[in-house]
């Protein structure tokens, strides 16, 4: 039905099986997107239930063709991910075993270029993955302050001409397509700079999109939400694609990861013991699958399985 490729797809199903296999179990995928490792899921374990998540309604059409003979075992929800206590309370989910989060944009997002996402196509300023709702980028680049654009383009993308991009946007509004915005960040970078580390507008188009999506606050809201909804011998993976991402989930995990018992004293405490068990820490995908997958370059998977329940 289409090209979706999912990113890292047999470790994910190795990793999330030993929770799944032999009995009716539910998973959540956070960001269901085409429903690539929906799919997989789903045809491995004949007893699953799947909830999928996603803000953009397109994708979650897509999704829905993709895996309408799987029926009553699956449930999509026009969601974003901090929203899944309260989806899972609705459907009678309370506790899960599984949640995948395969994070960032989607490659439908990318390749529609009236999404406006992409720097390589000319578009409307857009980018919202949610169309239904919000501002957008060209809100974003038309109204903010210039000291708050370069907040947004050093913190988001780690930009480090914020503050002469930021200006440079402020002298020529109001700006409404991707290519004169990535024609804009192109001509303010230095003319050395612009040689090496891809193409120069990356790196703003990436800190637009994660401030009109909300995406870093949004993610270090679900991800205790998610584990708090795992059952004990429960699992979750998570996809990252660059690393303000990867260090909220290797943050989030690491701290359920860690026995909190003070040094001072000689037996661990009950209460501050690891309620997760780390199981992959950064994983990259192999090189075969980069050369038939490009977008999966930068993807690191972590994942963690749950040990015991809060105190």
């Amino acid at each position: 039905m289409d090209e979706h490729v999912p990113v890292m797809l047999d470790r994910v199903l190795a990793l999330l099986a030993p929770a799944l296999s032999g009995r009716p179990a539910v998973v959540v995928d956070a960001t269901v997107g085409l429903g690539g490792h929906a799919e997989a899921l789903l045809a491995a374990h004949p007893q699953l239930q799947l909830v999928g998540l996603d803000r953009d309604r397109a994708a979650l059409d897509r999704s829905q063709r993709r895996l309408a003979r799987y029926g009553e075992r699956l449930h999509l929800v026009h969601a974003v991910y901090d929203r899944m206590p309260e989806v899972l309370a609705s459907l009678g989910m309370p506790r899960v075993d599984g949640v995948l989060f395969d994070l960032g944009v989607s490659s439908m997002q990318l390749d529609r270029a009236e999404r406006g996402f992409a720097y390589a196509q000319d578009a409307p300023l857009d980018m919202r993955m949610d169309q239904d709702a919000g501002r957008t980028a060209a809100d974003v680049v038309n109204t903010y302050p210039a000291t708050e654009l370069a907040r947004v383009l050093r913190e988001y993308g780690e930009e480090r001409f914020a503050q002469r991009i930021a200006q440079a946007i402020v002298r020529a509004r109001p700006l409404t397509s991707t290519a004169r915005l990535a024609e804009l960040v192109r001509s303010a970078i230095p003319a050395p700079a612009r040689r090496t580390g891809g193409h120069p507008a990356k790196r703003t188009f990436q800190a637009l999109r994660i401030e009109v999506n909300g995406e870093l606050s949004a993610l270090r809201a679900a991800f205790p939400e998610a584990v708090a909804a795992l059952r004990v011998s429960g699992r979750i993976v998570a996809l990252s694609y660059h690393s303000l991402e990867d260090r909220i989930v290797k943050q989030s995990l690491a701290e359920l990861a860690t026995d909190r018992t003070p040094p001072e004293l000689p037996v661990p405490l009950t209460e501050q013991r690891p309620q997760l068990r780390l199981l992959a820490r950064g994983e990259g995908p192999s090189a075969a699958e980069v050369a038939a997958n490009p977008r999966a370059a930068s993807v690191r998977l972590r994942a963690a399985e749950r040990i015991r329940e809060p105190a």
